[in-house]
């Protein structure tokens, strides 16, 4: 990759004016990475932070919005890649030596794909519907009867075919061609995807917008899992398209608060289920006792409730905030957490921060309830993070120690 002129942004960067063309800003505007306003005297646009991070290249321009504490771009490809599927490994992506989103995901799909496709390109059976002046397999009568009434030119039949042009092959051709469309990647880089695409010839390409297919691992697609799981996370979050105007643009956008909380909490399911426990997410609540008057109750999402048996023992809850200066978070977190375990009854409640630091428990005044902050620090190894969030679970299982640092609200 050269001659691309990039902007680094911390998430929460001060709004700046910067020379750009009509393209570029309506590009970086409709990416919602940040939000692009017009300004006068001379600057083509301002750019002001919107919530999100990512990577953004418009032709031979790329802005980058990094999120807070420091997080490794391997460490953000891991998050979003374990959220979706606790599978997901560090490994998966050879981001370590990359200080730019985009040459790291071609090379990543790159390598996975090749040994993916070292044993040849996966096939399997896959059900055909079509209309036939030959009958093979079995007559779909009622279409017949339907499309072709007293004609017996064409028949409406449906078979199974083993072919290449299966699901697997499809998620693995569609991620590579969303990568190829990615402006100035390297050379080399870009060969081998084209190659890879063109190992994949007769599988249908992904139209934009429509489903991922469905798939299960098997002992058949085992050496297609890593490859997979990447080309997946791949066409969640990337976009990559030639505009009217002829200028490429390639999006990768995601919102950070989200990535954090759904991390944590696939990560704090995964953690309890290795307990023996099941965890319910989002699970539905009232905040007010039944009425019969008929006044609508008011409704409650909790985050995540673990269940010992068919009793909840604990509430959890992760937020994406940053402590104030004296190293406290909002009040509301705190109000919410009471809330939740003053309606479902427990006196327990952890609450995952995204922050470096030692775990503080907060005893709630002429109440029995005790909030537990714990910090997540996002620096950390990926194998770390998993090991802290079953901490959490471990420590939460038992009574908490009122001794532990106790900090009045």
């Amino acid at each position: 990759m050269t001659d691309v002129r990039r902007l680094r942004l911390p998430e929460s960067f001060e709004p700046f004016a910067d020379r750009l063309t009509e393209v570029q800003a309506r590009a970086l505007h409709a990416s919602r990475l940040v939000n692009v306003v017009s300004a006068g005297g001379g600057a083509a646009a301002v750019l002001q932070p919107s919530g999100r991070v990512g990577a953004v290249r418009v032709g031979d321009l790329q802005v980058e919005v990094w999120p807070k504490e420091k997080v490794k771009l391997a460490h953000l490809i891991f998050m979003l890649g374990y959220a979706a599927d606790p599978g997901f490994r560090p490994e998966l992506v050879d981001a370590e030596a990359y200080d730019d989103l985009w040459p790291a995901l071609a090379e990543s799909l790159a390598r996975l794909c090749e040994r993916a496709l070292l044993g040849g390109v996966l096939q399997g059976y896959r059900t055909v519907e079509e209309s036939s002046v030959v009958v093979r397999g079995r007559i779909r009568v009622a279409d017949q009867l339907r499309r072709h009434p007293g004609q017996i030119s064409r028949t409406e039949i449906a078979y199974d075919e083993y072919m290449t042009d299966i699901a697997e092959n499809r998620i693995l051709r569609t991620a590579l061609r969303r990568m190829r469309a990615v402006p100035r990647l390297r050379s080399d880089v870009a060969a081998r995807l084209s190659h890879l695409d063109n190992r994949l010839d007769g599988v249908a390409v992904l139209r934009r917008g429509a489903p991922t297919p469905s798939w299960r691992p098997t002992r058949l697609n085992l050496r297609y899992l890593p490859a997979l799981r990447l080309a997946e996370l791949v066409l969640r979050n990337t976009a990559a398209q030639t505009g009217s105007d002829g200028v490429e643009v390639a999006a990768f956008v995601v919102s950070m608060w989200k990535v954090f909380e759904d991390f944590v909490t696939t990560a704090l399911r995964e953690a309890i289920a290795a307990r023996g426990r099941r965890a319910v997410p989002q699970k539905r609540w009232h905040f007010d006792a039944a009425r019969v008057d008929g006044v609508a109750r008011v409704p409650m999402a909790i985050d995540l409730l673990e269940y010992d048996g068919r009793e909840p023992v604990m509430v959890y809850d992760a937020k994406y905030k940053a402590a104030a200066g004296e190293g406290r978070y909002p009040n509301a977190d705190f109000y919410q957490m009471l809330a939740y375990c003053t309606t479902v009854g427990l006196d327990r409640a952890v609450l995952v921060y995204a922050q470096g630091g030692e775990p503080v428990d907060r005893s709630v005044q002429n109440s029995p309830v005790t909030i537990r902050e714990w910090p997540l620090d996002l620096s950390l190894a990926p194998a770390e993070m998993l090991e802290s969030i079953q901490r959490a679970v471990d420590a939460a299982t038992h009574p908490f120690e009122r001794s532990m640092r106790d900090v009045p609200a």
